[in-house]
């Protein structure tokens, strides 16, 4: 088998939002097919898809180096032009490297001035270096290197401080990267770079800036970074990308760096010296501050539950006291036997603080109802025996998943009891959960109909097309399937340019904001775990992972939603305390379940405003 030519080690996916198109499955596939027993994803200012990366490349025989293109604060910039940054690229080589760049990348959101982009010092490098490789960045436009710049402009001096700075942070993991995308920039300054690298003995190493597979995607990705940046394709002054952007074979990389084979195979010695994936099987929960935390789970419980049966209205208990206490022994072995005691503890904790401060929350929705343990530790208030749940529903041996209450509190004092957990397990342990939007095929219609100038009319007109609700089916779909559609793409040119752009751009993911709900409760700082993402809308940090990377990853998440519904019944209650002078106060919980006139109201469809049933299958 003959060694491999070339490995790519900047590669934007997706996960770069409206800077890269592919997304990692296919970047996968394509290395696979190429015969790269190696890539490297280094998407803008993230680790985003570490988690996918690292499931999805090894899936195809191909082996994931970690890494991203971080922002490098210019030294000669005052700090409310700190949105200027230079770039480098940062591999992972080992576990050292992986903890470093988790710190490099939360600190390049949460330790930077107001309003300035994600960078990184020269200062913080110095002192996180180890375990990681640099790369000295390329010509991009928009995502120039430190070197590229300044060499480019002529200051070959300034780029050799640089270059010397970052050579004593890595020492023999420096590489002075070249790149050819038939720039004038890359043209001027590739003279003077390979003179720095041979001057001080540093390795030089030759990229592509992958932004998408093919050079038919060229036309999209353009799109793509218009929508990104607000400005039309016709813009003069827009940031533009040839199909040197595109992910180029082995051999056609060895032909353009014909002239330096050194920097080709250097390709291949890194990724040699990379071998990192993103560790799993570690739970970073808290632990619960007990000598012997299943005794005192097992000795709360049985408090709890002779409490709620005793507290039950006489004739209420469906059945006797030893079918819950059976109930309650076999759902307790089954959460001590999988280690989500402490999970109960804490949520239990959270919740009773709420009730104690008046805060209201919900009494117990999803499959965590058919808990009987959940119940005795006023996580919710519903029996499930009585009302015939399952517990099997909510926690499985069989299929080991994380548990997963969903809990609701009054909108207007959520923020409360989130700052009461960031108090008692500290800040830097409590974190939102990041969700992405993507290009969905409406709003992704729209979106290429405006960057392209189309008159507004007529791309709502073709948007229309596609149905509305929570899943319209994809453009392409809608393609075959309405004639008229079809019919407008095959005699209509401009449409067809349009649904051709937007059906290499639909699913491309847009933007980050904030999950609903979830919340990572760890046992140690987050940033040591998982890198942090700052969402400009929110004072909390948040984990640049989604739930289920987040969870891959062993971080636990706990649901926080804030309920609008819950605040109304709490004024609700509230206005009639208020007007009933001063006669018993209103028990929202000791209301009836069997109501007749609620259930009138419901057959008849009148539920608009009523939690999950206001939906047009219930009012119709």
């Amino acid at each position: 088998m003959s060694q491999p030519g070339f490995i790519h080690l900047t590669c934007h996916s997706t996960y770069s939002l409206l800077e890269g198109m592919p997304q990692v499955k296919p970047l996968a596939a394509r290395a696979a097919e190429l015969g790269m027993p190696a890539l490297a994803i280094t998407d803008t200012n993230n680790l985003f898809g570490a988690v996918d990366i690292s499931k999805n490349l090894p899936a195809k025989g191909v082996q994931p180096i970690l890494g991203a293109q971080l922002g490098l604060t210019r030294e000669d910039l005052e700090e409310h032009h700190q949105h200027q940054a230079d770039t480098i690229t940062l591999l992972v080589q080992s576990e050292k490297g992986w903890r470093n760049l988790l710190d490099l990348l939360s600190s390049a959101y949460l330790d930077v001035p107001e309003g300035a982009d994600p960078q990184i010092s020269i200062a913080a490098l110095n002192s996180r270096a180890e375990g990681l490789i640099c790369l000295t960045g390329g010509g991009t436009p928009g995502a120039e290197g430190p070197l590229y710049r300044l060499a480019g402009q002529g200051q070959t001096e300034q780029a050799e401080k640089i270059l010397l700075q970052l050579q004593s942070a890595f020492s023999d993991r420096l590489y002075l990267e070249l790149q050819r995308h038939n720039l004038p920039l890359e043209n001027v300054a590739e003279p003077h770079l390979i003179n720095l690298a041979h001057a001080h003995n540093i390795p030089l190493v030759a990229t592509n800036d992958c932004r998408f597979l093919d050079e038919e995607h060229t036309t999209a990705f353009n799109a793509l970074v218009c929508i990104g940046e607000g400005v039309t394709v016709d813009e003069p002054n827009r940031r533009s990308f040839s199909a040197e952007y595109r992910f180029k074979t082995p051999e056609e990389m060895a032909e353009l760096f014909k002239d330096v084979p050194e920097a080709i195979i250097n390709t291949v010695n890194i990724a040699k010296r990379c071998g990192f994936q993103v560790p799993s099987g570690t739970a970073y929960m808290p632990q619960w501050e007990v000598d012997d935390v299943d005794a005192a789970l097992r000795k709360a419980s049985k408090e709890g539950l002779r409490r709620r049966l005793d507290s039950l209205p006489e004739g209420e208990q469906t059945d006797p006291d030893d079918v819950y206490f059976e109930r309650l022994n076999m759902e307790l072995d089954v959460i001590i036997q999988m280690g989500f005691t402490g999970y109960f503890f804490i949520t239990s904790d959270f919740i009773r603080w709420a009730k104690e401060r008046n805060i209201p929350v919900g009494p117990g929705r999803g499959s965590g109802a058919g808990s009987l343990v959940a119940w005795v530790l006023d996580i919710t208030d519903l029996d499930p025996i009585k009302w015939n749940l399952y517990f099997e529903r909510f926690l499985n041996p069989e299929r080991v998943s994380p548990p997963d209450f969903d809990i609701d509190f009054c909108q207007e004092r959520r923020d409360e009891v989130i700052q009461y957990v960031r108090d008692k397990y500290g800040a830097e342990a409590v974190a939102q959960i990041i969700t992405f939007g993507t290009l969905k095929a409406k709003a992704c219609i729209r979106d290429v109909g405006r960057v392209l100038q189309m008159p507004y009319g007529q791309v709502g007109q073709i948007a229309a097309f596609v149905p509305e609700g929570p899943n319209p089916p994809p453009i392409n779909q809608v393609l075959k399937e309405d004639e008229r559609l079809k019919k407008l793409y095959d005699e209509d040119e401009e449409v067809r340019r349009l649904l051709d752009i937007a059906l290499q751009l639909e699913g491309c993911l847009r933007h980050a904001s904030t999950h609903a709900a979830g919340v990572i409760i760890a046992d140690r700082p987050i940033r040591q775990v998982c890198p942090l993402y700052k969402d400009p809308r929110s004072d909390m940090s948040v984990t640049q992972w989604s739930m289920f990377d987040a969870e891959h990853a062993g971080l636990v998440k706990f649901d926080f939603l804030g309920l609008k519904t819950l605040t109304v019944v709490q004024h609700t209650v509230e206005m009639i305390d208020a007007t009933q002078g001063g006669g018993e106060k209103l028990d929202i919980m000791a209301i009836p379940l069997d109501d007749a006139p609620t259930y009138d109201m419901i057959r008849a469809g009148r539920t608009v405003g009523v939690f999950q049933i206001e939906s047009a299958g219930m009012t119709m």
